[in-house]
């Protein structure tokens, strides 16, 4: 093991020296400062405002207890959490701001590796992206997966049947007394949505990238083998900083062909497409928006859950577990990137068997054949866009007809159900003023609640389009992450009602059907959102100065690349 990075704070004899030592020194093993034990910092985002989180100073605590025993000295460093379900205007607007908070903090303390604990949705992305842009020893312990909660003796998925039942309520279905009783019914224990949601996914994605320990990814909340893996984890992290094995000698440019191809397999959030263009931006890995449809197009659906399928994480956990689904792609995948233990993730796949065939189907009779994210161009997407074969209606992924516009979200609230909305069954819902910049932050509102008119004549499904993301429990056929967007100069900021739209998702097009002359004359575009003034100060202003465009994982652009661990100045 080389010097130590913590021996910078602690190794000198010098006052600085002191001032380090003695105020850590509150009740720690007299050689725990020397300058021979790993400092492991457990960079934990419970909060009680994150409710898929909260159980992980539980985790922390086997954590701790596995550094401990490799020899290493674990510190408990809380960090910025987000919980999806709370945050106001969208937890995504602060992905960034949480990366950028980690990343400072993880640098200006006297830390040698890292240890992160994360579930909902955006904590494991700010995670790795802040442990990229410092290159430390880094492993993920996932937060997992509640267990399966049941209502009127089916199972509910979370965030998936929210939609399902609300719609069902506005289709006049379900009485809003049964949708409320169901409330206490779906979230049964601690954990994070039991869908293959974003944070499901994201917890696949770290595995699949080689972060965290081979099969952990998808253990439920609720296990005991959790607290197992925190605490091999905890050993793990102290191996990493005497080895010096970094996160970018793990996350290789093969590491994200293998994230692809686990997206695709396991029918996961198109969420996680800005989330590994962003961690790959962090390592200064080239990954484009194309490769996403290059590598996963061809890629079968194999998990059955949903929202694109039957089941939900507890039952994929029984099954076999990520590990499992990908021995039956394993021709798709690179060979090459290792895992935090040293080994090749395909290493770990020889003795990966499928217990239930109805959940991971086998490779001869996929769910779908063909299930990765479909990246979308023409004239409405010259920089792409993005559609989910997997949880969108067949016979819609072909499809022509009249625009149907909202300007806001406030707009579609307040005519979605107007029986004056000129809308059919075959109108396209187009959603703009919810981009990066738009918005601000991209929210979750891609998957636009139909009217309820068309509801109670029976639709289910429509094609939808907008410059925002959708929940990673969502379904439907919905045109996505559409860029530039439409506050960015975008064609979307154009479209007027009635205006031809046509999808073609074999053939990856998305084309406004208006001429040339028509666009010029309506340019410039009017102000999207009326009476909401730009903003003025404090991180929204920062944000919309800085945010790249969906397709390149709406970053800031002053923090793509990394950094380093090096601080130059003392303290002192």
């Amino acid at each position: 093991m080389e010097g130590l990075r913590s021996s910078e704070w602690y190794g000198s004899e010098d006052r600085n020296g002191y001032l380090h030592r003695a105020w850590m020194r509150r009740g720690v093993p007299s050689n725990a400062l020397s300058g021979e034990r790993p400092q492991i910092a457990i960079a934990n985002t419970a909060s009680d405002l994150t409710p898929c989180n909260l159980h992980l100073d539980e985790v922390a605590e086997s954590v701790k207890h596995g550094v401990y025993e490799a020899g290493g000295i674990p510190l408990n460093l809380p960090v910025v959490s987000l919980g999806e379900t709370l945050v106001r205007p969208t937890a995504m607007l602060w992905r960034n701001m949480a990366a950028m908070a980690m990343e400072e903090m993880f640098r200006a303390n006297p830390i040698d590796g890292l240890v992160l604990l994360g579930g909902c949705d955006k904590t494991i992305p700010a995670l790795l992206m802040a442990a990229a842009s410092v290159g430390i020893p880094a492993v993920v312990v996932p937060g997992g997966p509640m267990l399966n909660g049941t209502f009127r003796g089916r199972p509910l998925g979370c965030g998936t049947d929210v939609w399902r039942l609300s719609e069902e309520v506005r289709a006049g279905n379900l009485s809003q007394e049964s949708f409320l009783r169901s409330e206490s019914s779906m979230i049964r224990s601690k954990g994070h949505c039991n869908t293959m949601g974003t944070a499901s996914t994201m917890a696949v994605m770290a595995e699949a990238l080689g972060t965290t320990l081979p099969g952990l990814a998808g253990t439920p909340a609720a296990d005991a083998r959790l607290l197992e893996g925190a605490h091999e984890s905890g050993r793990l992290a102290v191996e990493l900083v005497q080895e010096g094995r970094t996160i970018g000698d793990v996350v290789t440019a093969g590491s994200f062909t293998n994230a692809i191809v686990a997206l695709a397999a396991v029918g996961g959030s198109t969420n996680a497409v800005v989330h590994l263009l962003a961690i790959a931006g962090r390592l200064g890995i080239e990954l484009s928006l194309d490769d996403f449809d290059r590598v996963g197009a061809a890629v079968p659906l194999l998990v059955n859950l949903q929202p694109a399928g039957e089941f939900l994480m507890e039952d994929l956990f029984r099954a076999g577990g990520l590990l499992a689904v990908l021995a039956q792609v394993r021709d798709l995948l690179d060979p090459t990137p290792i895992t935090v233990t040293g080994r090749p993730l395909v290493d770990y796949l020889t003795d990966a068997p499928v217990w239930d065939e109805t959940v991971i189907t086998p490779r001869d009779r996929p769910l779908l054949p063909d299930a990765g994210i479909a990246v979308l161009r023409g004239n409405l997407a010259p920089h792409g866009a993005i559609v989910k074969p997997a949880a969108a209606s067949p016979h819609l992924l072909r499809h022509r007809g009249p625009a149907v516009v909202f300007d806001s979200v406030e707009d579609l609230h307040a005519r979605i159900d107007s029986p004056d909305l000129e809308v059919t069954a075959g109108s396209v819902l187009v959603l703009r003023g919810c981009g990066p910049m738009g918005y601000p932050g991209m929210p979750e509102v891609a998957n636009l609640p139909l009217p309820q008119r068309l509801l109670q004549e029976g639709v289910r499904d429509m094609v939808r389009i907008c410059d925002g993301r959708m929940s990673g429990t969502a379904y439907g056929t919905v045109v996505l992450h559409v860029a530039p967007e439409a506050a960015a100069g975008g064609l979307l900021a154009l479209v007027q009602d009635g205006d031809i739209i046509e999808l073609d998702v074999a053939n990856r097009t998305l084309h406004l059907h208006v001429p040339e002359e028509e666009i010029a004359r309506r340019r410039p575009p009017q102000t999207l959102v009326d009476g909401f003034a730009a903003p003025r100060r404090g991180w929204e202003r920062l944000y919309v100065d800085h945010v790249q465009q969906a397709d390149t994982g709406a970053d800031l652009d002053f923090l793509v690349g990394a950094t380093g661990p090096g601080v130059a100045r003392e303290s002192h």
